[in-house]
């Protein structure tokens, strides 16, 4: 043995030794950063001491090389499987052929001590050159330092030729390292809350803190590693972003140790013996702290490094077609001027501070409810995102914002618009980073971080929530892909809801009883949803749809694993669900829950089968509401339920209720049914009882009133006149001749929306033409009708009568193009022909009117040569409607 061989035998040695004590250390309580800079020293101490045994046996390389650490080594942070980026750096006077041996064997003894080295040999002149689509050895030059051999020239490589590089390079570094982050990003899905997330390269992993030091360097505000790890300005948030820091820098080196090899997967097993372990958590340990308990507080930490990487990277000028080929959408859209704040390339930024001259405190308009949900909605309307001060000022402010939130319908048309936009996931995201989710609902906060544990599952509940919204507006442009057709299908579905912020209401609150030990976590997220429904003060009608959506938010999920071509599965699924409008909500629902489950979960098998569910429940509906109706004598419980809120009117309700179909009972609250009752008692005073609901989207209209004839079609010729397009409209009359009618419509000239003095004549206008003191032929000749839109669809007319669904009425339905004046012209038709309508199911899909009426003549059913006039006799009039 030579005394060289001896030499590098000892220091292998010494280093393997230095290795155990490391290790040692660490598992009696020492930091992560003391662990990767106690790695790194041995490293140092076994490199250097290697290139000095090469120089003693070589005097020519005693100038003219330097040995430089780079990258994750460069920063003196080495972790205990990491592999170790070493630069031979020569000057140009030494040729390559003269040090191959030497770095040879130095990388072979590395290699022997059990380092996994990748080596590098370059001249200085070739460190300057900067190739865009190999940019990681330049970005791995920015965090370097010498190790041994020739000081002067590591001098040059640190004060001259790597400055300049960043400095000329400086755009083409921060895009490049902007398009890595994204891709890298992009390849897990965008999302920090996986399972089991990788927490190297993860959102929010290691790599973005590096990305962040990287960024921090060439805006030139950080010249040592140590302050680009840490600093934006904010000492409270720096301090977080440190603690974020070390806790990721434990978890890797526990990782590594557990796994004995640079593997930085947080598996199930890992995240076990991490809790057990209370890795980073600083003795905090509940008792019983389970690894869900454990991973909320990964994903905090994660979740605030990658929102520092994500700020950084909004605030990188990209050019045009960088900008594209990212598909970024900051600068697809302008948005006018906003009180307190405004948007610059994409960015939202606050304005100001306000001082009046009073000496009063300046007034911040991060402090103003009224502007900071304004802010949200911008955000999820255009896909702008916060900048980093107006972010800062909004955290600052959440303490006033907390005092000064007001609850009610102002803040539900603040929340509904932002659920609405199209960008609501990542709006919401930020609102939940920054708390301000919590603010609106405290109930989400159980839910925030947490980790259910399912070989299916790939997101923790929160993030899955947000998953569910996303996939639901993605229905609303077009898709490519094996689920395309799919995803059209279902998109117009969505464009038909009358109601969808309250499909999207539902999906938000869908989850949150899984934050509290139960057994059936619909139920409970029900249940914690009344609470957020009261406040917002929704009516009962969107308050029981929403809670019905959430209750049964897993029945269509549970149906599809029956046979879905049963009638037995329809019908009982059908009685879930109750009513076409909960139906569709419910399907998109189940559609965009599959999906964010797990990426690969929803398939076109399944949604087929979603689909063909659908429309059998759908025809069920329709076809089957006239068969069971209420008795006078019945003890029910709904009857029940609407008599307690009318002590001591038990038997007048049971009469008024006697002989509905007892759809009306079941789509309607007790509270509604009482009101109709009330309009009901009223008849001595006004036999024409309108209760009109002006909405910005779907307005509804109830009609109380005797029957007789022309009732429907006077009704729906009332609201063609004023240009109203009814979208649903139901009919039920009882036993006694009550009829109880309603229509929900939208206001196609805005007419409503414009002038709201409009109201009252409109409800005036319709209540003369059902007393019959204004003609509905006159009315509806006073209004120019507008020029007709060329269908994108052709719908062709089909009438189809069914004896069978009823016992006692004939069903016919009809199908045809969706026209303004349809219904009227349908149901004027069915006046003339001396039938009389005991229950009207109206409904759309597009451009396509899907009508159902229950008739009888004579209290009868129609015979077939009725039936045959009956359909010539439609068939003309949907075609007169047409042409006029």
């Amino acid at each position: 043995m030579s005394t060289n061989e001896s030499t590098g035998s000892k220091l292998r040695e010494r280093y393997q030794k230095k290795m155990l004590e490391i290790r040692g250390a660490f598992d009696s309580g020492a930091s992560g950063a003391a662990t990767i800079a106690a790695r790194s020293k041995a490293i140092d101490e076994l490199a250097s001491g290697l290139w000095a045994e090469e120089v003693q046996r070589d005097r020519r390389l005693a100038t003219g090389i330097a040995l430089v650490a780079i990258g994750g080594y460069g920063r003196g942070q080495l972790f205990p499987y990491s592999d170790v980026d070493l630069l031979f750096l020569l000057d140009g006077r030494l040729a390559e052929k003269d040090v191959k041996d030497a770095i040879r064997r130095v990388n072979q003894d590395m290699w022997d001590s059990g380092i996994r080295i990748s080596p590098a040999t370059r001249k200085l002149a070739e460190c300057e050159r900067f190739d865009e689509e190999n940019a990681e050895f330049a970005v791995s030059l920015m965090d370097h330092r010498q190790l041994t051999g020739d000081a002067l020239l590591y001098r040059k490589l640190a004060t001259v030729t790597i400055p300049r590089l960043l400095q000329r390079e400086q755009k083409g570094l921060m895009a490049r390292l902007t398009e890595l982050t994204r891709a890298r990003h992009a390849k897990y899905g965008d999302t920090l809350f996986h399972l089991e997330p990788n927490i190297k390269d993860c959102p929010g992993g290691l790599r973005d803190i590096h990305v962040c030091s990287w960024m921090t360097l060439l805006r030139g505000t950080g010249s040592d590693t140590a302050s680009r790890v840490v600093g934006n300005g904010n000492v409270e948030e720096d301090s977080e972003f440190s603690k974020a820091v070390e806790f990721l820098w434990l978890v890797r080196c526990f990782l590594h140790y557990r796994h004995q090899r640079d593997d930085n997967s947080l598996d199930w097993q890992a995240q076990d013996a991490a809790a057990a372990a209370g890795v980073g958590m600083d003795g905090a340990v509940p008792p019983n702290a389970d690894a869900a308990y454990w991973m909320r507080f990964y994903f905090r930490h994660a979740r605030r490094i990658e929102r520092r990487v994500s700020q950084m990277m909004g605030e990188t000028p990209l050019d045009k077609p960088r900008l594209k080929l990212l598909g970024l959408r900051r600068e697809r859209r302008t948005e006018p001027l906003q009180q307190g704040f405004r948007v610059e390339r994409g960015r939202i930024v606050l304005d100001a501070l306000v001082d009046d001259g009073s000496g009063a405190p300046a007034h911040d308009p991060a402090q103003d409810p009224d502007v900071v949900l304004d802010v949200f909605e911008s955000m999820a309307r255009t896909g702008c995102t916060l900048g980093e001060e107006a972010e800062q000022r909004l955290l600052l402010a959440l303490p006033i914002l907390s005092a000064h939130l007001e609850e009610g319908p102002a803040l539900w048309q603040h929340l509904q618009r932002i659920l609405t936009g199209r960008y609501a996931g990542d709006a919401l995201r930020t609102m939940h980073v920054l708390g301000v989710l919590e603010l609106l609902i405290p109930e989400f906060h159980g839910i925030d971080a947490l980790v259910i544990r399912d070989a299916y599952h790939r997101y923790t509940v929160d993030e899955h929530t947000f998953v569910l919204i996303d996939t639901l507006h993605g229905l609303e442009s077009a898709q490519e892909g094996p689920m395309a057709e799919w995803a059209a299908q279902f998109g117009r579905l969505l464009r038909e809801l009358p109601h969808p912020g309250l499909l999207y209401l539902a999906a938000l609150m869908h989850d949150t009883g899984k934050g509290r030990s139960t057994d059936d976590h619909a139920k409970e997220s029900m249940t914690m949803a009344r609470g957020v429904l009261e406040r917002l003060e929704l009516d009962s009608y969107e308050s029981d749809l929403v809670s019905s959506l959430i209750e049964n938010h897993l029945e269509m999920s549970l149906a599809m694993r029956r046979d879905i071509f049963d009638r037995q599965t329809v019908r009982a699924f059908a009685g879930k669900v109750q009513t076409p409008e909960a139906l569709r909500m419910l399907a998109l629902f189940t559609y965009a829950d599959i999906n964010a489950v797990h990426p690969d979960a929803l398939t076109p098998w399944k949604a087929e089968n979603l689909w063909r569910l659908y429309i059998a429940t759908s025809n069920y509906l329709d076809r089957n509401v006239d068969e069971d109706r209420v008795g006078a004598q019945e003890e029910s419980e709904l009857v029940h339920r609407v008599s307690a809120l009318l002590p001591g009117q038990k038997a007048a309700v049971a009469e008024y209720l006697d002989g509905f179909p007892e759809r009306y009972v079941l789509t309607r609250t007790p509270e509604q049914i009482r009101a109709n009752f009330q309009r009901f008692q009223r008849f001595s005073e006004d036999a024409v009882q309108l209760d009109f609901r002006y909405a910005p989207g779907v307005s509804e209209l109830t009609l109380v009133t005797p029957d007789r004839a022309l009732l429907f079609a006077n009704m729906t010729g009332a609201l063609a006149a004023w240009g109203m397009n009814i979208v649903t409209a139901d009919a039920f009359s009882n036993r006694h001749g009550v009829v109880v009618d309603s229509f929900r419509f939208t206001d196609s000239f805005r007419t409503l929306e414009m002038n709201a003095s409009e109201h009252e004549t409109f409800v005036k206008s319709v209540h003369e033409v059902m007393t019959g003191a204004l003609s509905v032929e006159k009315l509806l000749s006073g209004r120019r009708r507008g020029r007709r839109k060329v269908p994108k669809v052709v719908v062709e007319s089909r009438i189809e009568f069914d004896d069978a669904a009823s016992s006692h009425s004939t069903l016919l339905e009809v199908v045809a193009q969706d026209t303004t004046g349809l219904l009227h012209a349908l149901s004027l038709t069915l006046a003339r022909q001396n039938c009389n309508i005991e229950v009207a199911l109206v409904d759309t899909e597009g451009e396509t009117a899907i009508d159902v009426f229950y008739l009888t003549r004579k209290g009868a059913k129609l015979n077939q040569d009725e039936e045959r006039a009956l359909r010539e006799a439609l068939l003309r009039a949907i075609e007169e409607n047409a042409r006029s």
